[in-house]
């Protein structure tokens, strides 16, 4: 599918990734609607941070992926749909598993149901590296198996396997994209880089909880252009496709590669309750992309040090979104 002058639609769209893919897609020459969740002070999120020309051809809807009537107006008319919107903080999910799950799950449901009653041409369907656990071996192909080690990560199990049951019942277009955390500019305190950068740039401690747990960090960008070559591709249909770098760094390393981007050498302070339960904490996450090499042509632009000075350059400029002193879930 050519995005040029197509009807699509992001949830999530006032979020960290929604935010960029937005971005992207009003250059491609998509026509884009967006549906953020509904807050009093209609607040659009990262939408702010978008140029007056780009938000000027934006469609925007409040409301809840819970709430089918509303996936019905935004849908009308739409070619595409790009399913972002998802409750994502693990510490969050251990609080309150019931509406993480609801979001997350039911929320996909009918998002789903809606797009194949209104004929959507392609469904895009967001799921997490979060799904695969502490993996068996590395790099994790997307046919490993699925280890659901919170309740957000089973949330996101149930959703991908939900989406699947739409293209082998029904013969509904859905391709399933798994980025493995995702990281750059306008990613909330909540994850671990901001939190690492934020904290860094206010002086020499940064308190965190494990430093040995590995992560396939990929930047923001990479991510998005994954998102829209999935779309493109008929060949991601049926498909679960990884979007990772292929490479891993551990917390530990990650401290000390934004150390040397800010120009400090940082010291640890480790915190008990940023610690997560020992069965719950993902040891190691590194993507298998050769499907998305194959199917996609997709590859890494950007490398981890050159995607952390982009994300240090922008928190920087935004302190007001950031409090070091805070720990954010």
């Amino acid at each position: 599918m050519q995005l040029k002058n197509k009807n699509v639609l992001v949830t999530g769209a006032a979020g960290f990734i929604g935010s960029h893919l937005i971005e992207d897609l009003v250059k491609k020459g998509a026509k884009v609607k967006a549906l953020v969740r509904y807050n009093s002070t209609h607040n659009l999120g990262n939408l702010d941070f978008l140029d007056k020309r780009i938000k000027d051809n934006i469609e925007i809807y409040f409301g809840d992926i819970r709430e089918m009537d509303i996936l019905a107006k935004a849908m009308q008319g739409t070619d595409a749909v790009f399913n972002l919107a998802a409750l994502v903080g693990i510490p969050y999910s251990y609080l309150n598993p019931h509406e993480v799950v609801m979001t997350n799950m039911v929320g996909t449901l009918n998002m789903l149901t809606v797009a194949r009653d209104l004929g959507v041409k392609k469904f895009i369907q967001t799921s997490t590296s979060e799904v695969y656990g502490s993996p068996d071996n590395v790099p994790i192909k997307e046919t490993d198996r699925l280890k659901p080690q919170s309740p957000y990560s089973a949330s996101k199990i149930a959703a991908d396997s939900i989406a699947l049951s739409f293209f082998y019942s029904f013969s509904f277009p859905v391709a399933i994209i798994r980025p493995f955390n995702t990281y750059g500019p306008r990613q909330s305190a909540r994850a671990v880089i901001p939190a690492i950068i934020c904290q860094a740039l206010k002086g020499d401690n940064v308190k965190l909880g494990s430093l040995a747990p590995r992560r396939d960090f990929t930047f923001v960008k990479d991510t998005v252009e994954g998102f829209i070559k999935v779309c493109e591709s008929d060949k991601s249909v049926g498909n679960v496709i990884n979007i990772g770098t292929g490479s891993d760094y551990s917390i530990g390393d990650a401290v000390g590669i934004i150390g040397e981007v800010v120009g400090r050498k940082l010291k640890v302070i480790q915190q008990t309750k940023r610690i997560r339960p020992s069965k719950s904490e993902v040891v190691r996450l590194k993507a298998d992309n050769s499907k998305a090499v194959k199917l996609l042509n997709w590859r890494p632009n950007y490398t981890f040090q050159q995607g952390l000075r982009i994300t240090v350059d922008f928190i920087r400029d935004n302190p007001r979104l950031y409090n070091p002193k805070e720990y954010a879930i």
